[in-house]
């Protein structure tokens, strides 16, 4: 197997003449109908996302912008519109490749090997190793938080608490816990250092280009 592709389309003849010629690549396909089954599917570690822009329900801009933040495989675009503001659109969202309908089975296949030849498969697990948040990249190879393309200084402990808290996203932390995973239970440091760390980081991760916060408080 060559990798995995997940086709999001509602057009099922574009699905059944891509599937089986990509099939017999050596390609796994998979394929979903609507941009809401694609935010499920697409976290699902895909090689490529073949991505229609105009569904029922979202468009392929919206699904590409929600799913960025934690699908780092080449996206490419599929459009019955060739304008070259959609194309910067696609682009600047977090696309990596253009191709308006009618298009060749050949130019398509050709399209993803360029694709997963530019990101080798060692290169791949490397990303993985990169948080992406919007606006901010979290390192976890390089130890760096990055925002708007600057890199934020930060303390030893204040990024183990943002490692902590981006790979067990939506998980719900105590004071007490981050204590005693990031100082231990031998630290001669009161459990209350955790709120003031909490705080600087806060400081240091926002942004007057971003209305919300990348670290919430579950209160009680």
């Amino acid at each position: 197997m060559k990798g995995k592709v997940l086709i999001v389309d509602d057009h099922i003849d574009i699905i059944s003449f891509v599937k089986p010629a990509l099939e017999a690549e050596g390609f796994e396909v998979e394929f979903v109908l609507s941009g809401k089954e694609a935010l499920v599917k697409a976290k699902d570690g895909w090689s490529v996302i073949i991505l229609d822009v105009q569904l029922p329900d979202l468009t392929g801009f919206d699904i590409c912008q929600q799913i960025r933040q934690s699908v780092l495989c080449p996206i490419i675009f599929l459009t019955a519109r060739g304008l070259e503001d959609e194309k910067v659109k696609g682009f600047l969202l977090g696309g990596d490749d253009y191709i308006v309908k009618p298009f060749s089975l050949k130019e398509l296949i050709l399209r993803i090997k360029v694709h997963l030849r530019k990101t080798p498969k060692g290169l791949a697990e490397e990303e993985h190793k990169k948080m992406i948040f919007g606006n901010l990249v979290i390192d976890l190879l390089a130890k760096k938080v990055i925002k708007d393309g600057n890199e934020i200084e930060c303390t030893k402990k204040e990024f183990q608490i943002i490692e902590l808290l981006c790979t067990h996203r939506k998980q719900v932390f105590s004071k007490e816990q981050i204590f005693e995973k990031i100082w231990g239970y031998m630290s001669e440091s009161d459990v209350n250092t955790v709120t003031e760390h909490i705080r600087r980081i806060r400081a240091k991760l926002s942004s007057p280009s971003v209305n919300h916060s990348y670290i919430k408080t579950v209160w009680g």
